[in-house]
């Protein structure tokens, strides 16, 4: 497969629980962002880590106000996308299937499951239709690197896995733990969904990275999250993560294989003259390259 060219990288993060900024940026900004689909769960805090510019966005927001369900999805990856990111890595907390998994590990995610359904999934609908490949939801160069980045800050990474989203903002119950264990799944959050198939549509080169917390409900000897043990664990994988991402910084990769900067070039399916232009409009940075005319000069 063709390799393709990513100009002008950015690198973007979006920090779910117990990551809420990232210390020693250069010049770092918190600068307020609106967007066609409404303000983003905060303030971006942009920068730059080892010369490299950066764009942070806490999902929760500061505070920690935004419940799974609200967090405001769309917004984000529009904010993100308008800033010029291309390398885009969310990094959540979450709970293991797996007795390998185990609290304090990281995953790099490379498949889900989406059982939230409370959520606006798309920027596309009625007067411009669209659809894109999520066979292959995240940066194969781009989840490689961050692999790399924090086996090299001393962090267990494990290479791969099958994220459960679920829309919470609830645990499991016993029961559900069991069956999606049953299924093959290895963790379970409540973020990523619908936030990976929006990356997908803004075109964005996107990873995931899962920090482990608990066992879920599923584990014979952990029959229950323990929220206090989630919450002091979440301190410890915060500062591995902060690790993690400067050693990325050094190591963004430069191209892709995976087709992630071009997912939208065969996916709109309205006629030009069907389209809503008040909803083109509001695709303008997510998909701005399919849909803006081309000066035939």
């Amino acid at each position: 497969m063709q390799t393709e060219a990513c100009v002008q990288s950015r690198f973007g993060i979006i920090g779910g629980s117990g990551l809420y900024d990232v210390p020693g940026l250069a010049d770092a900004t918190w600068t307020d962002l609106d967007s066609p689909w409404g303000a983003p769960s905060d303030a971006i805090l942009t920068g730059t880590l080892d010369g490299v510019p950066l764009a942070f966005l806490p999902r929760h927001g500061r505070g920690h106000i935004h419940s799974p369900t609200t967090v405001p999805y769309r917004a984000n990856i529009d904010a993100m996308k308008r800033l010029g990111v291309t390398h885009l890595v969310s990094i959540s907390a979450c709970g293991s299937f797996r007795e390998d998994m185990a609290p304090g590990d990281f995953v790099v995610v490379d498949q889900f499951i989406d059982r939230t359904f409370a959520r606006d999934k798309s920027f596309f609908g009625t007067g411009c239709v669209a659809h894109v490949s999520v066979a292959h939801p995240v940066c194969p160069d781009l989840s490689a690197a961050c692999v790399a980045a924090g086996r090299s800050a001393g962090i267990t990474m494990h290479d791969g896995g099958t994220y459960l989203a679920m829309e919470g903002p609830q645990f499991s119950t016993r029961a559900e733990s069991l069956m999606y264990r049953s299924w093959g799944c290895d963790v379970i959050g409540m973020t990523n969904m619908p936030e990976a198939k929006l990356a997908r549509e803004a075109e964005l080169h996107y990873a995931s990275v899962a920090m482990i917390t608990d066992y879920d409900s599923w584990h014979p000897d952990h029959g229950a999250v323990d929220v206090s043990n989630v919450i002091a664990t979440l301190q410890g994988n915060g500062t591995k993560a902060r690790d993690m991402v400067m050693a990325l910084a050094r190591s963004l990769p430069q191209g892709c294989a995976g087709g992630c900067a071009t997912a939208l070039t065969h996916g709109i399916m309205t006629s030009p003259d069907r389209r809503d232009p008040a909803l083109v409009a509001k695709l303008d940075a997510v998909a701005g390259r399919v849909l803006t005319p081309k000066d035939p000069t």
